[in-house]
């Protein structure tokens, strides 16, 4: 059997996955700042921590997973400059900051149930959790890793010498400390705040709490090394996100949580998805390339489609969102669907002694860094497979699929397109055609036209239409 092996970015390699705990692993996932829509690239994180999520389940082991919602302290400058990004919104929109925040919660959430992306265990909202993040700077505070400016409360990374392993970090090659916005000079550039002041002007913000610095709210970091080790204990198995969290967000939670609870390593899985590409940019909402699964919805897209477009590129590859490439995924789609669908249908049953060859490909494609373009090969192999049953074709689809999320179990025909012979005769010629008996293929095409019945083959299988 094939063991598990994930890329850890803090080493650079894959490494066998063991968890800590035999009996379950701890997964936390990043989550949304909840101003506005998540568009298609931020939602392709979620697709593959899903994807992480269904793979460890279908190898055996009990998954905790944890998302947060960040409804506090993610300010429009990630140098901890600007304005509350929450702040804004609502004053953009007329709501509360409260309002805003649950209203693209729930939208946020609605996305995740489209594209068949399972629930967490634990949401976890920032404002939920003042009392663990001021907590957790107490400790750092007590450490000597803090120190206080005019507008708030700051990590001094020079007190870390691991600081920036996670990116591979120098601080000596950083310029030196810059201004910060109405505040003392920090001490050294990449020093990060763990606790912001409410302006000294009397200024009011809707989202601020007392704290024994005074009067604020928490930086975005702080956020998640509290509700993370609130959920999953000191130390837990897998921390995921994108790519670009990499150099700060990751980088600074490792810093403040192992030098606050003195563990080390904090998390002993890193694992961050590639960014999706449009027009040669990376999706997001500063640039203005966004698009959004209501979108693609619009446009006739099943989010099934998208996803099945996702799971084509290994989870690591910078992807590029291109109509074609969609279009392309759509049809494979829709064509795995209707197989699923016809293959649910039939009582042809044989071939039971090949199906573990079958899962255990599957189970090496998976095992070797989560390859969904791999795992997804194999189910197409067992699609066009002329040595089992459609039984057994259903039945391992339907196991596979609890690993890919496609609703290949319980898919049905377009209404109008079923046909059980037409669909058995197609079905025929198929298998004939992998088993290189090309006369008896011709013979069950010619029969097909005579009725009829256009026939439209390509790599993925054949589907039918009445002429």
């Amino acid at each position: 059997m094939s063991e598990l092996r994930l890329y850890n970015t803090l080493s650079r390699t894959r490494e066998r996955f063991e968890p800590l705990d035999p009996a379950q692993v701890g997964v936390y996932s990043c989550g949304p700042t909840v101003y506005s829509h998540q568009h298609l690239g931020n939602m392709r994180a979620y697709v593959f921590a899903d994807l992480l999520k269904r793979t460890l389940r279908w190898f055996g082991w009990e998954v905790r997973h944890v998302i947060n919602i960040t409804d506090v302290g993610h300010l429009t400058d990630d140098a901890d400059e600007g304005e509350d990004k929450m702040e804004v919104a609502a004053r953009r929109s007329g709501e509360s900051a409260w309002d805003v925040a649950e209203r693209w919660t729930a939208i946020f959430k609605r996305d995740l149930e489209r594209l068949r992306v399972l629930e967490p265990d634990v949401w976890c909202r920032a404002t939920d959790h003042i009392d663990e993040q001021i907590e957790m700077i107490r400790r750092l505070e007590a450490r000597g890793f803090t120190y206080v400016t005019a507008d708030g409360v700051y990590f001094d990374v020079s007190k870390d010498p691991g600081y920036g392993e996670l990116a591979r970090l120098r601080l000596d090659e950083q310029a030196p400390g810059e201004r910060i916005e109405h505040a003392d000079v920090k001490r050294n550039r990449a020093d990060f705040a763990l606790w912001k002041l409410s302006p000294a002007d009397g200024a009011q913000r809707q989202m601020e709490w007392d704290s024994p610095w005074g009067r604020g709210f928490p930086g975005w970091h702080i956020e998640c090394s509290a509700m993370s080790t609130r959920y999953l204990g000191e130390q837990f198995d897998i921390h995921t996100g994108g790519v670009d969290h990499i150099p700060v967000h990751h980088t600074n939670e490792i810093a403040q949580s192992e030098n606050a609870l003195e563990v080390r390593p904090w998390v002993r899985f890193w694992m961050h998805g590639g960014w999706l590409m449009f027009n040669d940019e990376k999706m997001s909402k500063s640039r203005g390339s966004v698009r959004t699964l209501d979108d693609l919805i619009a446009d006739g897209v099943d989010p099934g489609a998208f996803r099945f477009f996702l799971l084509g590129a290994h989870y690591r590859q910078q992807m590029s969102f291109t109509d074609e490439a969609l279009q392309g995924a759509r049809t494979a789609h829709a064509r795995l669907l209707r197989r699923a669908a016809e293959l649910r249908a039939s009582e042809d049953s044989r071939g039971a002694e090949h199906v573990e060859g079958y899962r255990e490909r599957f189970r090496e494609a998976l095992a070797d860094d989560l390859n969904a373009p791999r795992a997804l090969a194999v189910v197409w192999e067992v699609v066009r497979s002329g040595e089992l049953g459609d039984v057994q074709k259903h039945e391992l689809l339907s196991d596979l699929d609890e690993v890919l999320g496609l609703g290949l179990a319980d898919a049905e025909l377009p209404e109008g397109e079923s046909d059980a012979r037409i669909d058995g005769l197609v079905r025929e010629r198929d298998e004939a055609r992998a088993a290189r008996d090309f006369a008896r293929a011709d013979a069950l095409r010619d029969q097909l036209q005579a009725e009829g019945i256009v026939l439209e083959d390509s790599p993925d299988g054949t589907r039918w239409r009445r002429g």
